[in-house]
Order: structure tokens, then C-alpha cells, then sequence
């Protein structure tokens, strides 16, 4: 069997051919950082033109580079949730005009469960397992007993990791995207500054990061810092609030298999402390190729084949939404 998928949650456009057999047989990705940089995020109108502008001549490219014939697919994978409403409509638009054409069902895919299953694209996973989710938009750690069957354990209580990042970013005067920014001048500097980890020390699992974005901004205030130990300072303290709550979720769950996803998974001081803290642990750990790490259709394509398989499809007037739970989303199709 064989899936277009079509993946337009923010900032990333992306489509992807992908066979059940074969894997993927084509994608292509592409970045609206540029546009966002001037504004030290993502602005949301923006976004939706870009995808507009962007998705006819990306699947005319995606079909010449592999050749493939669009009558070949099954079916249409597609975000419906969650993400920038504008953004995710596009997207919605786009797989329905292709379902009409072609005549062709629709299978709609839950953004963190493609985030989930990313791993699965380049080696399967035994259940259950904890997956910890980092990125622009969230922080969650939930458990995974099979595939639909999920549990949220905790999250941020308000700014997610990859946002602390950027806004981090934009008082230090960085630019952005500020994940990559702040991770490569951590590289430079130490961690001499200290910065409050919140919750850090309580039972819960849910984090806070908007105290240690508010402690940045008292020293970037104070006029004399530097960049590159600011920057050292903040994502350690980061790293500790995530290590921390990862092995408390696995503890409390009685699980030591953990999956690292999202577009923060792709941070190099994250691979290396998680890594070197399953070695120590004891557990098993799965974070994808750094490729696979941030938004991308084959984890949509993925997804989709599964929900495919299991017979989910999509009414024609289905409409996407902001941010249905992942926990509730499998229970709204049969």
C-alpha cells in the first residue's frame, strides 16, 4: 500500500510518498525559517501563505524526482491536530482537493503520534515505553502501551521547551530558529549562571519554563554577560528539568524504555546526557535521526499507514482543530 503524505502543523512544509513495504519512496521538506527571522518567531498568517504558495510545486517536484504515479496511492495521510489553525487548514484543504481528484480516502493523523512513531521509521520499538515529546509547541511525557493507546503522565504548565528556546533567543539577541542558535554557542561557554529549575524537585511530572526565561531576562538586563555562558547556563538547566521528570515518568511507570522525539531531540546536549544517562540507568533509549527529529511528512505517512490498517478514515468534511488531546484523538474514528 502506498500514502501521500501532507504534513503543515507551523512552519514546515512537507509531503511524502510512503509504501508499506518499501518505506519512504520520496519526500521533500521545506523551511520557512527565513521568513520568520525578521520577527523572532513564527507568525502565523505567514506561515499559512507559505504553504499556499508552496504545496502544488512541491508535489510536482516530490512526483518528478521519483517518478512515481499519484494514481498509485491508497490513500492521503494528513495533520488534522495539532497545531497553527491556519496553518493546519491549509494543509486539510490541500489533502481534500487531492481525495476528491483522485478519489481516494482520507486518514487524519494526530501530530505527536507521527512525533511518537518517528523512531519507528528506523527501528520498532517493544511496548510499552515513555515518550518524552520536545518541541516548539510541547513538552509531554505520556505512556505508550501499543499503538492508540495512550496515557499523558505530564507536561509544561506553560511555555514549551523549543519556546523557551526561541524567546530565550530573542532577549539575548540571537535571532531564530533559537534551539539550534543556543545550542551551538552553549558549546563555547559554561554554565556559571545560576538559573532556577522549576518543579524541578517536586513528584509531579508536569514542568515550568517560563521562571527560567524570566531569570535569563534579569541577567541579559543587568547589561554584563556572556552570550556564549548565558546560553551554557540555560540549556543545563533545561536539560536537568527533562533528565529528572524522564526518569521519575519510567519510575512511576515501572517502564525503563524511553523515546525522545520532537524537533528539541534534535539538541546535541540532550542526545549526550540521555544517552549517557540510559548507560547509567539502565533503560533502554530511542531518539530518531536528527532529520526525523523535527516536523517532517514521514512520521505523518507512518502514522497514517497504521491508522489505515486499522480502518480509520476520515469524513469529507472533516475540518481540522488546534489542539485535540492525543489521549481522545484514536476514539473519534472507527
Amino acid at each position: 500500500m502506498h500514502t501521500l503524505a501532507v504534513e503543515t502543523s507551523c512552519d514546515e512544509t512537507a509531503l511524502c510518498i510512503y509504501s508499506d513495504q518499501e518505506g519512504p519512496i520520496g519526500d521533500v521538506i521545506l523551511s520557512q525559517a527565513k521568513v520568520h527571522f525578521p520577527y523572532g518567531g513564527v507568525v502565523p498568517e505567514l506561515s499559512a501563505r507559505e504553504h499556499t504558495r508552496n504545496l502544488l510545486p512541491m508535489l510536482d517536484k516530490l512526483l518528478k524526482d521519483t517518478g512515481f504515479d499519484l494514481k498509485r496511492i491508497d490513500f492521503i495521510s494528513f495533520t488534522l491536530t495539532p497545531g497553527l489553525i491556519l496553518s493546519l487548514v491549509v494543509g486539510a484543504s490541500f489533502a481534500k482537493a487531492l481525495s476528491y481528484l483522485l478519489k481516494k480516502p482520507l486518514v487524519p493523523v494526530h501530530h505527536l503520534e507521527g512525533h511518537i512513531y518517528s523512531v519507528f521509521l528506523e527501528k520498532p520499538v517493544d511496548y510499552p515505553f515513555i515518550a518524552l515529546i520536545v518541541s516548539g509547541g510541547h513538552t509531554d511525557l505520556y505512556l505508550v502501551e501499543g499503538f492508540g493507546k495512550y496515557t499523558f503522565l505530564g507536561g509544561t504548565l506553560d511555555d514549551a521547551v523549543g519556546e523557551s528556546y526561541d524567546k530565550t533567543a530573542k532577549l539575548m539577541g540571537l535571532g531564530y530558529p533559537g534551539g539550534p542558535i543556543i545550542d551551538n554557542l552553549a558549546k563555547e561557554g559554561k554554565p556559571i549562571y545560576k538559573l532556577p529549575r522549576p518543579m524541578i524537585e517536586e513528584e509531579t511530572l508536569d514542568m515550568s519554563f517560563s521562571g527560567l526565561k524570566t531569570a535569563v531576562r534579569k541577567i541579559v538586563g543587568s547589561g554584563e554577560y556572556s552570550k556564549e555562558d548565558l546560553a551554557a547556563s540555560f540549556q543545563r538547566a533545561v536539560m536537568d528539568i527533562l533528565e529528572k521528570k524522564s526518569l521519575l515518568a519510567m519510575e512511576k511507570a515501572g517502564v525503563k524504555r524511553l523515546v525522545v522525539v520532537g524537533g528539541v531531540s534534535a539538541n546535541s546536549e540532550l542526545r549526550e546526557r540521555f544517552k549517557e544517562l540510559s548507560h547509567k540507568k539502565g533503560f533502554e533509549l530511542y531518539i530518531p535521526h536528527i532529520k526525523l527529529s523535527t516536523d517532517n511528512a514521514q512520521m505523518i505517512a507512518y502514522a497514517g499507514m497504521e491508522r489505515f490498517k486499522r480502518g480509520i478514515r476520515a469524513p469529507e468534511d472533516i475540518n481540522p482543530e488546534p489542539n485535540i488531546p492525543l489521549e481522545a484523538f484514536g476514539k473519534l474514528w472507527s
